[in-house]
């Protein structure tokens, strides 16, 4: 054990005892020679039993994968339903200063800040926190707490801005949504003429459920319906920029991770579809190709990486954050979609050479982080470029891509972040949780699921609300 670990303070993990992030963090703190975290459960904390140790270091985690957590932040009788984000914001932010107010008065530290959070969860404010920072976003008319005051009644709300905004394409977003649901790629082209893309199919009694299959709706009555069921949770819009794509055609984007200021893991997603998540039929991109494509264009990496360190900054009392990056037709600019604050489920994604974090996972790079530099409050540019570890060997100058990158052929998985074929007529039995607060992707299996004929529904009611 080295001194750092036998030195280290007790830590704390609020999440779901048994779920695989509560799971990845406490091999982590293995490997590092670290006794467990101890576990608070969602459950207690939203039942008022948020109780911690003095000096304790307490990580926030995801609520999602739990049905009963599920139903006591959004009283939904059906993980896979889409309604309930608002509400869900609401209870989620307010167990969140619940366990910061238990940590400060036990003499506990936080990993991750509440005010961050809330911010993060919110696609309005984020947007307006990294639009003031000088990071390049897609425009929005509907940015930051002015609009949030004043938030879009529906379809009627959505066509005018549209219209206002000179854009005849956008993505139209839950505020509070994560892993696609309720995420429509809307096409416009005058009155009555409208092509949504989305996860979301409807029942006969008109309620809204996430799906494993995308749809694309035609019919302007049946798109207004859609976004006047989702309205009442609060709606983000965002002009739909073009994205670079990679060999055979499929657009491209990156979730980056940020790990105590510094861009420690990236991996590239690709789809035929506007949206990437590999749950909804995306899949890995190869890292190598994505770098050779932008120094080719006369681009540069490390700016692209130094761009998702910029938006991490936005949240200084937060150890680590995942960063959606988009990548411009032609590979030469980028732009960040959203910050996540679970965004670090990335299984057996080993960091980038040059990152401090070569060889470890997202987990293990951030307890090699809270051994170097202890609780966040503060992370920035000062704490950026040190290695999370004392490196044994020589570390390259440079940000290569990994060489243990996931290869590109990996099965969909019930990963969460954003969007597969179908008309407005069709409907599908393979129905997913719509609020998963992660980028899972699978392992190298060969298979999605072990039991290909267990319900798609039921396999993904795993995913919950994510960042």
């Amino acid at each position: 054990m080295s001194s750092s670990a036998s030195s280290a303070p007790p830590l704390a993990v609020v999440g779901n005892p048994g779920n695989r992030r509560v799971a990845l963090f406490q091999e982590a703190l293995s490997t590092a020679g670290l006794p467990p975290a101890r576990t608070v459960p969602w459950r207690e904390v939203l039942r008022g039993g948020a109780a911690f140790l003095p000096g304790e270091l307490v990580r926030i985690d995801s609520p999602g994968e739990d049905a009963e957590v599920e139903r006591l932040l959004r009283e939904v009788d059906d993980p896979a339903r889409v309604e309930g984000s608002s509400l869900w914001y609401t209870r989620f932010t307010s167990a969140v200063r619940d366990v910061a107010r238990a940590a400060d008065a036990a003499g506990a530290v936080l990993l991750d800040g509440p005010r961050d959070i809330a911010v993060l969860f919110d696609k309005r404010l984020c947007h307006a926190a990294l639009d003031s920072a000088g990071v390049r976003v897609p425009d929005s008319p509907t940015s930051g707490a002015a609009a949030a005051a004043a938030p879009v009644g529906g379809w009627t709300d959505v066509r005018r801005l549209l219209d206002g905004h000179r854009m005849p394409r956008a993505f139209v977003k839950l505020a509070h949504g994560s892993s696609a649901s309720g995420v429509l790629a809307l096409e416009t082209a005058g009155p009555g003429r409208v092509r949504a893309t989305t996860s979301v199919e409807t029942d006969a009694a008109g309620r809204l459920f996430n799906s494993l299959r995308l749809r694309t709706y035609t019919s302007e009555r049946e798109v207004a319906a859609v976004v006047d069921a989702l309205a009442p949770d609060g709606l983000h819009i965002e002009r739909w920029l073009p994205k670079a794509s990679v060999r055979g055609g499929r657009v491209a984007d990156l979730r980056v991770v940020v790990i105590a200021g510094r861009a420690t893991h990236a991996v590239v997603r690709t789809s035929r579809s506007p949206m990437t998540n590999l749950h909804l039929g995306g899949g890995r991109g190869d890292l190598h190709e994505v770098r050779a494509a932008v120094e080719a264009a006369g681009g540069s990496w490390d700016e692209a990486l130094e761009m998702c360190e910029r938006a991490a900054a936005c949240f200084p009392d937060t150890l680590c954050v995942g960063v959606d990056l988009l990548p411009s037709t032609g590979w030469r600019r980028f732009a960040v979609g959203e910050v996540n604050a679970f965004g670090d489920l990335l299984p057996r994604l080993t960091g980038l050479p040059g990152s401090g974090a070569e060889g470890m996972d997202t987990y293990r790079a951030q307890v090699a982080a809270v051994l170097r530099h202890g609780a966040p409050p503060g992370i920035g540019p000062s704490m950026r470029h040190p290695p999370l570890h004392e490196p044994s060997g020589h570390v390259p100058s440079g940000r290569e891509p990994s060489g243990h990158e996931p290869s590109g052929n990996e099965p969909p998985g019930d990963e969460p972040s954003r969007y597969g074929p179908s008309s407005s007529a069709e409907s599908s039995g393979n129905r997913q949780s719509g609020h998963e607060p992660s980028d899972h992707q699978p392992p190298r299996t060969g298979r999605s699921d072990p039991d290909p004929s267990k319900n798609d529904r039921t396999r993904n009611h795993r995913a919950t609300h994510a960042a």
